[in-house]
């Protein structure tokens, strides 16, 4: 007995200086305390064992011991299996900055350092740009109007953009902007994604294009002269980086410059010539100024000895000879301006360079340090307004919309998708919320760009595919009416454009990461180009103690052990716990994948998306959480933090669940599941009460319903009619309404209405009759119906309308 204690001992004392990271020396302490114990009172065999591995952890783990024998060798080891990083990869690999995703990549997050980014929220004009000018240009969208008549948005919303400067939401104040914080960008788009076609018209210029650039790179004398104009409309920009042989390998890029010497009016310029050819650039057929990337070359070698001067940026007004420009593409059901470009021989001088010749091949850094904060913002702001606004439709639509004599939103299976889109929308808003809150604090997150790109862009194919599922026939023919059916076809462009999903989620989001967030490997890297041993010392075997200490601690909070210290309560509480947890688990997955599959890991796409997928659930589960810390919180929202944090945390257990299967080692598989899973996985589906509970709050005048659809326009005072407006003001006499409903259809089922009266118009007018509603009661029904049956309605059209060729016709049954 004594002998199992002291082994006990021996463990948890490992255990306990495993978790805390405290080195080899207590570990060696514990190894030997427990060890001379044994030998003198219990075990001779197991105090020899303890003190054996005593020794080994001496050998290895104490400085002047390792350092003589073991970290020279594991150095030149290093050496040959370490991925080569290319100047590509480390221009991305730097760019932007770490935050909270580091702290999930170290399996130690520390939840105060997420808390520090405090929130302010917007200031008072941002609030009154909100409130006026939002609503205003959302009043004037309607999505068949724009699709369908005139293929873009009205010329009065055009220049109303331009008046109010809605493009110049980036630029500072002093150049003529809004010098608008990130949030409030975030929350503008939102209010504008009413209309797709208006969201992306406003939130390209103010993302990824000239604007951004010119004010992080552009010359003064370039900034003085273009961001004014861009601020105010006289300037409309587009950027050019992708092509037919371009793509998500946007430093492949085939488009070229020379770098030459040319007459212009009479005088010798030195100049560019350019060779270029762009598809699916927004706003390039209405642009006047064309933001160009390309590969530069000077065989001449009039700026210098190199002749290979790398990826440039240019800023080319839009009659530049040569330069082709103006056709449009056909974006999957939006009009939202997009198209080609062509040049040939065209040239532009050195003056256009994007910062002037200082930042000639600089064009792929300066890229991706704006992307980081742009893909933050505009499409996954896109993706949370549009989620706010179907969940508002479907649950307006679903309250009001009755069959078998109850509204749908009492049917399960309706209440459902209804459920998950309410929990989706509101973990898309606390993530694009919280993370642009840090950018508003300094920082520059590229991995969770990739994280919100891609998944919140998924949430929305999945919110408007229940909505549409909702809807039903409703959604499905399109006309005036239809608010829905064209934003669900253009749901492709978002999945697609600013780094494709599949690329998104199977290559960046842990491919970068696993370097850039990781606590260790960028040293060893630095390391191993320097030549540096006690570099890689350090580096090495702080990565090691890391790994033992993400084993020990997810396996003891696996067991129920030793739950880490999280500064929230109730229950979220327990859900910072599990992220932690899962966090341990995630970093040492992370490490146990990258040491046993080497640099092929680049190739094994899916394990390395199925890491990125437990990142990306555990950050959007702690923006949840913050959110829900920070924020007012509504009768109903407990139900909705339980589904959302249930529904991540599940789906990031899954991926490792999934990763335990597909390792190519299968015993390092297993293991791997026995330390971060001893208990199996945790987090199931959420429950159906919570679902229940969730879509009956959402399809009535709640306080929780009010809370989400936040920052819409949701007011009955635009040029176009509004239906969300529409059905929160009938959601607002539902409960009046629905008492009506049982007792004239309790009469009709008594028989006290004749056996015609089918439709609630006449079931009210006979109960009326019958004396069994008042004359108020019918005349509130009458109007309210009449409003019921207009969201209901769907349009139809001439025969002929739909046709460009009218002379291919064909007149079926024609007289």
């Amino acid at each position: 007995m004594l002998t199992l204690i002291l082994l006990l001992l021996a463990i948890a004392g490992l255990l306990v200086v495993m978790r805390r990271e405290a080195g080899a020396m207590p570990a060696l302490v514990v190894l030997a305390v427990t060890g001379l114990a044994s030998l003198l009172v219990a075990s001779t065999l197991l105090g020899i064992l303890l003190l054996l591995a005593a020794a080994v952890v001496a050998a290895a783990g104490l400085p002047m011991l390792r350092g003589k024998w073991l970290t020279p060798r594991l150095f030149a080891m290093f050496k040959k299996v370490s991925p080569q990083v290319s100047e590509t990869e480390r221009v991305a690999l730097e760019a932007g900055s770490v935050a909270w995703d580091g702290e999930l990549f170290s399996g130690r997050p520390n939840w105060q350092s997420l808390l520090a980014f405090g929130d302010d929220g917007v200031s008072d004009d941002e609030r009154a740009f909100l409130d006026t000018q939002c609503s205003v240009a959302a009043g004037m969208c309607n999505s068949w109007d724009i699709a369908r008549e005139r293929a873009d948005l009205p010329e009065a919303l055009w220049n109303y953009l331009k008046k109010e400067r809605f493009f110049g939401m980036i630029i500072p104040r002093e150049y003529g902007g809004l010098g608008f914080s990130a949030k409030a960008q975030s929350l503008v788009l939102q209010k504008l994604s009413v209309s797709e076609t208006l969201m992306v018209t406003v939130g390209v210029p103010n993302s990824l294009g000239p604007g951004e650039l010119l004010l992080k790179y552009g010359t003064q004398q370039q900034k003085d002269h273009y961001l004014p104009r861009l601020a105010d409309g006289r300037e409309i920009p587009c950027f050019g980086l992708t092509g037919p042989r371009a793509g998500s390998d946007a430093t492949s890029l085939p488009d070229t410059g020379v770098v030459c010497r040319e007459m212009v009016d009479g005088k010798e310029v030195l100049g560019v010539r350019l060779n270029f050819e762009k598809r699916w650039i927004t706003l390039a057929p209405i642009a006047t100024v064309v933001g160009l990337a390309f590969r530069l070359f000077d065989p001449d070698q009039l700026l210098g000895e190199e002749t290979d001067r790398g990826i440039t940026l240019a800023l080319i007004p839009r009659d530049t000879a040569g330069m082709e420009i103006g056709r449009r593409h056909h974006p999957i059901g939006s009009p939202f301006l997009n198209g080609p470009i062509k040049g040939k021989d065209v040239f532009v001088p050195l003056e256009t360079i994007i910062g002037g010749t200082e930042m000639i091949g600089q064009g792929w850094r300066m890229l991706v340090e704006c992307l980081s904060i742009g893909r933050c913002i505009t499409l996954p702001s896109g993706a949370t307004g549009t989620a706010r606004y179907a969940l508002g439709w479907s649950g307006g639509f679903a309250r009001v919309r009755r069959q078998f004599n109850v509204p749908v939103a009492e049917m399960e299976g309706v209440q459902e998708p209804l459920a998950r889109m309410t929990a989706l929308a509101y973990i898309a808003q606390a993530a694009v919320y919280q993370t642009a809150n840090t950018i508003d604090h300094g920082e520059k997150p590229a991995v969770p760009s990739a994280i919100l790109k891609s998944q919140l862009t998924e949430f929305q194919r999945q919110i408007l595919g229940d909505a549409m599922d909702i809807h039903g026939g409703k959604a499905v023919t399109l006309g005036p009416r239809n608010y829905l059916g064209i934003g669900y076809s253009a749901n492709p462009v978002a999945i697609t454009v600013e780094g494709a999903n599949i690329m998104t989620r199977n290559l960046m989001i842990f491919g970068q990461g696993a370097i850039r967030c990781h606590p260790y490997v960028l040293e060893e890297l630095a390391a191993r180009d320097a030549d540096d041993l006690k570099a890689f010392d350090h580096a090495f075997f702080g990565h090691a103690g890391l790994i033992m200490g993400n084993a020990a601690r997810a396996f003891t909070q696996g067991l129920g052990l030793g739950k880490a210290s999280v500064p929230f309560d109730g229950h979220a509480a327990g859900y910072a716990s599990e992220i932690t947890r899962l966090s341990s688990g995630f970093g040492l997955c992370a490490d146990a994948a990258m040491a046993s599959l080497g640099a092929s890991l680049k190739q094994r796409e899916m394990l390395s998306a199925r890491l990125g997928d437990v990142l990306s659930n555990l950050y959007l589960a702690s923006m949840v959480l913050k959110q829900w810390h920070e924020g007012d919180k509504v009768e109903g929202e407990e139900a909705l933090l339980d589904y959302a944090c249930g529904f991540l945390l599940g789906r990031a257990e899954q991926a490792l669940d999934e990763l335990f299967d597909n390792l190519p080692n299968r015993a390092l598989g297993r293991l791997l599941r026995v330390i971060v899973m001893p208990r199996g996985k945790r987090h199931k589906r959420p429950h159906d009460d919570l679902a229940r509970a969730i879509a009956q709050a959402v399809s009535n005048a709640t306080a929780l319903r009010t809370k989400l659809l936040r920052n819409t326009w949701d007011a009955d005072d635009g040029e176009q009619e509004n239906p969300l407006a529409q059905y929160n003001a009938l959601l607002a006499t539902q409960e009046r309404a629905e008492a009506l409903y049982r007792t004239v259809n309790k009469a009709f089922a008594k028989g006290q209405l004749p056996a015609d009266a089918l439709s609630p118009e006449a079931r009210v007018e006979e109960a009326l009759k019958a004396g069994i509603i008042s004359q108020e009661d019918a005349a509130f029904m009458r109007e309210r119906e009449v409003r019921v049956l207009e969201m209901l309605s769907v349009d139809d059209f001439e025969y002929d309308a739909f046709v460009t060729d009218k002379a291919a016709i064909l007149r079926h049954n024609a007289a």
